[in-house]
């Protein structure tokens, strides 16, 4: 141990910048000292591990995974940690079945949420390969029947979430009852487009089930039998499929709710809606593994595909947006993390490739309100420190005009004064939900004492901050988005 905390220091203490003064100075400053002590801790619990073998850091993951479990209340979580190509971890961990009892494990199967767009975009992408589609493909040649105002929408808009094409809400469509491909396709056809295709950038599940029909348009097979003979069967990914909850599928686990502080069982969807393109796959822990062999190894599409796939948006303005086909480009540690998640029908999902750590973190979660993201962001840490979600901190202040738009706009909310004239575009289900919901949660807790900016980032043509509003009794965060023209293009409120 002495060994290791020697070598320990040395490395902490040469990243440490040098002080005018001797080592006194730095003694007497009770930051720096523990920040030193943080960072040599550590240290030496990397070099353990390191020393040890894998065995001491899979038992951290797990640990960690049980104690999110337990405050999240997850009845049963799917885990894959894939480092370097090699399984360090795949299990089950919790009930599969709270009413059977029955133990999850690295074969139970959970439902995929919008996790499954990136095997749409991949079925999408072998009908481009095929000469059967291409990306700048107009909508309107496959849909002929689409309203003029999709003229200018191609199927790449669809895939990157630029058609301007709303998410559907269920003011739109019944979940209760069944559709065929041209019913779904005329309901999509009577939502307004919320922006020009290709100017910004909106979550759009609607594009992805209008991409499911037009697979099947052109290939003349249905998505789900694409992705089995062409995706699922060559990788080895022997249980995925498409979601029926007629067919006997084993070691299908349940989905369920949380209300209060008592589990329910999810809510009955028509079978219909669990076959669309917008993410109603089955998928184990074991098919995860093999899917991340395949994207490692390139397989199934050429390396010119997989390059589109994994590149960020290009805007009508020419700036980017970090979206490709399914998946979301983002960055930790210094390098790219190459991510998405899912929620449908009391699941959540989430996979994390971080690139630069040759890491890939997979987490699947039969309860509605799991945060599959905090038990990636655990266990990517304990595999790699410096992939550490950065903690939120107060930045300097420089734009003090937004800090109080921003409070204005706290106080309007509070009022349920909130219109659509304030934003750029309407998201669907922001009015009247969304507003009315952010308006109870305000208006009892009065004028926000502080505003602390937390981050700013530009996003596509959109420049996103994030602060910490600090109330008399309460303190929450708020992101708040604005477009080129300064109104709004996103707002929310969530405890901190």
């Amino acid at each position: 141990m002495s060994q290791l905390l020697s070598a320990a220091w040395v490395r902490v203490l040469a990243c440490l910048p040098l002080c005018a003064g001797c080592a006194s100075n730095v003694e007497a400053d009770e930051a720096v000292q523990a920040r030193v002590r943080a960072a040599v801790q550590q240290q030496i619990e990397q070099d353990i591990i390191q020393k040890a073998g894998p065995a001491i850091l899979v038992a951290r993951i797990e640990s960690a995974v049980k104690q999110e479990m337990d405050e999240q209340k997850i009845p049963a979580v799917g885990l894959a940690v894939v480092r370097g190509g090699q399984v360090l971890v795949a299990r089950g961990f919790g009930l599969a079945n709270l009413e059977h009892q029955v133990p999850a494990s690295e074969r139970t199967i959970f439902q995929s949420g919008s996790v499954g767009k990136q095997f749409t975009a991949v079925a999408v992408m072998l009908q481009v390969e095929d000469g059967k589609l291409a990306l700048d493909d107009k909508l309107s040649k496959h849909f002929p029947d689409a309203p003029a105002s999709w003229s200018a929408i191609t199927v790449e808009h669809l895939l990157t979430h630029t058609s301007g094409i709303p998410d559907y809400t269920p003011q739109d469509v019944d979940f209760r009852r069944d559709y065929n491909d041209e019913e779904l396709a005329q309901a999509a056809y009577k939502l307004p487009l919320e922006f020009a295709p290709g100017s910004r950038w909106n979550y759009s599940n609607t594009g992805y089930v209008l991409l499911g029909i037009l697979v099947k348009k052109v290939s003349g097979e249905f998505y789900g039998d694409v992705l089995k003979s062409r995706v699922f069967a060559p990788l080895g990914m022997r249980t995925a499929r498409v979601i029926s909850e007629r067919d006997l599928v084993p070691h299908r686990a349940a989905g369920y709710e949380l209300d209060g502080e008592e589990w329910k069982n999810q809510e009955w969807v028509a079978p219909s809606l669990n076959t669309t393109a917008d993410g109603a796959l089955y998928l184990s822990i074991e098919d995860f593994i093999a899917w991340d062999a395949g994207l490692r190894a390139g397989k199934v599409l050429r390396p010119e595909s997989w390059r589109r796939v994994f590149t960020p948006v290009k805007l009508a303005s020419g700036k980017s947006y970090p979206y490709g086909f399914g998946w979301s480009i983002d960055e930790r540690g210094g390098a790219a993390l190459i991510q998405h998640g899912g929620a449908w029908q009391g699941f959540k999902a989430m996979i994390a490739r971080f690139m630069g750590a040759d890491l890939t973190v997979i987490v699947l979660a039969n309860v509605a309100q799991a945060d599959p993201a905090a038990i990636v962001d655990a266990v990517a840490e304990l595999c790699e420190p410096a992939l550490a979600r950065p903690a939120l901190a107060p930045l300097e202040d420089r734009e003090p005009k937004v800090t109080s738009r921003v409070r204005e706009l706290l106080e309007q909310t509070a009022r349920g004064a909130l219109k659509p004239e304030d934003f750029a575009f309407v998201r669907a289900g922001f009015f009247p939900g969304a507003a009315q919901y952010f308006a109870k949660v305000l208006e009892p807790l009065g004028a926000p004492r502080e505003l602390i900016l937390l981050e700013r980032r530009e996003l596509g043509d959109d420049t996103s901050y994030m602060y910490r509003v600090v109330f008399a009794d309460a303190v929450l965060l708020l992101g708040v988005q604005f477009a080129p023209d300064g109104r709004l293009a996103n707002f929310g409120v969530r405890p901190e």
